[in-house]
């Protein structure tokens, strides 16, 4: 084998490598992004009006939510200020 062929393949090896760790670098540094916490300050619509119970679509997700002030219709938009257990505590959107 030639020694140009011997290098360009030790460099293109070494690239992969770097790319590599890099990527899983990068990754584990990255927060995760799972759990209730990450829930507090998003927007919810509501989909079964909260009376001041109901239920509100969250990403695609069903939630149980109060409302911590008055009633909201079914549509509306809120926002997720309090996480207890499978239930959200929410207000008006305004």
């Amino acid at each position: 084998m030639s020694p140009i062929a011997i290098v360009l393949v030790s460099i293109c090896a070494a690239a992969l490598l770097a790319f590599v760790v890099q990527r899983v670098v990068r990754a584990h540094l990255r927060q995760a992004s799972a759990g209730r916490e990450e829930l507090l300050g998003k927007t919810a619509e509501v989909e079964i009006a909260l009376e001041p119970q109901g239920i509100v679509l969250v990403e695609g997700e069903r939630w149980k939510a109060v409302s911590e002030k008055g009633r909201v219709k079914p549509g509306e938009e809120v926002i997720i200020t309090k996480v207890d257990g499978l239930k959200l505590y929410v207000k008006k959107k305004e």
